[in-house]
């Protein structure tokens, strides 16, 4: 029986590809309202709204109000079309359970769960709905903006610079964790650029599992958009300035031969992928999987639901991708998910 969940990702595609294309059409879409980056420096004031959230059995945040907050604490989502028009509207926003600042990671879940958002997307749409389950779970969580210094729509810059980004973001949820290591779960873009952070920044030392959700680790045509732009003279450079992570992810994109030569993947980090036979923007959907590895786990959503109608989009809200996370991120307690 499917999910009300499921039922609801079969109605979105053509409705949630229309808004993405709209995005792409517009380039920087809505840039008025200035983005706050994942987390401050360090010495920076407080805002008044704190990013902390209640404590769980399995993981404990101080009484004492954080110093260190970066935006206020938008509602838990059930669908992407409601997290991401909320935040079109609150850019700043913080998805339930992340970026408490002050949380003590568990013996259960000794490794915080830092959540890297996709291309035009940012930190509230992708993870509105994972974030306070990951938190409910026992887990430390943290999200950052990336990829744009203002506006709604993030994940636009290129993807070396993104992974600096996401390289500093680390190293301050790493100090204020005092953990060793960090899981990093990303969707699309987000599943991509942090291979770029494990095998060129040194993140290897920094990471112990990434887990991607439909990435488009080998590129993607958008529904023909790269095959469009190469009819054009100059048709590449101009998405480029617009959206160089877009052009980044073109199939047979220079980024994208150099980030996969050799497999793409460090032997000191665990990669688990997860894809669904109905994305309409990872194209065939197969191009999402890794080259096969001792550390490499790459599954599908219908492998387990064959009724599973999730897209690309979708699959940050959907059931049964998000008990697959949460089986990558503790092994030792994997559910099998529901249908």
């Amino acid at each position: 029986m499917r999910t009300s969940r499921n039922r609801r990702s079969a109605r979105l595609p053509r409705i949630a590809s229309a808004l993405t294309g709209l995005a792409v059409a517009v380039g920087l879409g809505v840039t008025a309202v200035p983005a706050a980056q994942g987390a401050p420096e360090s010495g920076d004031t407080a805002s008044s709204t704190t990013a902390a959230t209640a404590s769980t059995p399995e993981s404990t945040s101080s009484s004492t109000p954080s110093s260190t907050t970066d935006g206020p604490v938008g509602p838990p989502q059930d669908d992407f079309m409601s997290a991401f028009g909320y935040g079109l509207l609150h850019p700043d926003a913080v998805p339930t359970g992340a970026n408490d600042w002050n949380c003590e990671p568990s013996a259960a879940h000794p490794r915080p769960v830092v959540l890297v958002h996709g291309t035009f997307e940012n930190r509230y749409a992708n993870w509105a709905g994972l974030s306070p389950q990951l938190k409910d779970a026992g887990y430390c969580v943290y999200a950052l903006n990336y990829g744009g210094s203002a506006g709604s729509l993030r994940g636009l810059a290129d993807m070396r610079d993104s992974a600096r980004e996401l390289a500093d973001f680390v190293d301050r949820v790493k100090t204020a964790s005092g953990a060793d290591k960090v899981d990093l779960v990303g969707h699309s873009q987000g599943g991509v650029m942090p291979r770029y952070y494990i095998n060129e920044l040194g993140g290897a030392a920094h990471v112990e599992n990434l887990v991607a959700t439909t990435p488009t680790s080998h590129g993607t045509t958008l529904w023909g958009f790269a095959v469009l732009a190469k009819l054009f003279p100059g048709g590449e450079e101009l998405v480029g300035t617009t959206c160089e992570a877009c052009s980044q992810q073109i199939i047979g994109s220079d980024f994208l031969k150099e980030l996969n030569a050799d497999g793409g993947t460090h032997p000191d980090v665990d990669y688990t992928v997860i894809v669904t036979t109905y994305d309409w923007v990872v194209t065939p959907y197969t191009l999402g999987y890794l080259a096969p590895a001792p550390n490499v786990t790459n599954e599908s959503l219908q492998r387990h639901c064959l009724n599973n109608t999730a897209e690309h989009l979708g699959v940050s809200y959907d059931d049964t991708a998000n008990a697959l996370v949460m089986g990558a991120l503790d092994p030792a307690g994997a559910q099998r998910p529901a249908c």
